[in-house]
């Protein structure tokens, strides 16, 4: 991510926090950079040994899953479950409402892509979950796939 690129985003997710109970604060705002810079997902101790190396200064873990649980309560975060991983909102400097979020996980070389899932499609599992006696609580889905770079690399 270039560097403008990566100011306006910042300047978008400091906009989004503007309102009573929520503050990018110096630190939060760090941890989002990195997840920004990052071409994949990262842990909370990933993210914290490169916060020491990249600002010079020690963050514990734990302190990184609390930020990390204010960006993702802010939307500017994803826990990817099944990687115990997260990576940045795609959709920071989006002007669009965001809908629920699906995530390609590259299971070669890690990349993620998130993308929207279709109201329709959210609708139809929430039926099929209805019918089988349980309620859907987080609608987000992981699937894990090739990407065109890994699956070109691999068919050479």
């Amino acid at each position: 991510m270039g560097v403008s690129t990566l100011d306006q985003v910042i300047k978008k997710a400091e906009e989004h926090c503007n309102h009573p109970g929520a503050k990018l604060t110096p630190k939060r705002k760090n941890i989002l950079i990195l997840l920004l810079r990052s071409g994949s997902p990262l842990s909370a101790y990933e993210l914290a040994e490169r916060y020491q190396q990249q600002f010079h200064e020690s963050v514990p873990p734990m302190s990184v899953y609390r930020m990390l649980d204010f960006l993702m309560t802010e939307n500017l975060a994803h826990k990817l479950v099944s990687e115990n991983k997260f990576i940045a909102c795609s959709h920071i400097a989006c002007s669009h409402q965001h809908q629920v979020p699906q995530f390609l996980i590259c299971d070669h070389c890690n990349k993620v892509k998130e993308i929207a899932i279709g109201k329709d499609i959210i609708d139809a599992l929430n039926i099929n979950v209805t019918k089988a006696g349980y309620h859907l609580i987080n609608h987000q889905l992981e699937l894990h796939c090739l990407c065109d770079e890994c699956s070109q690399t691999s068919a050479a």
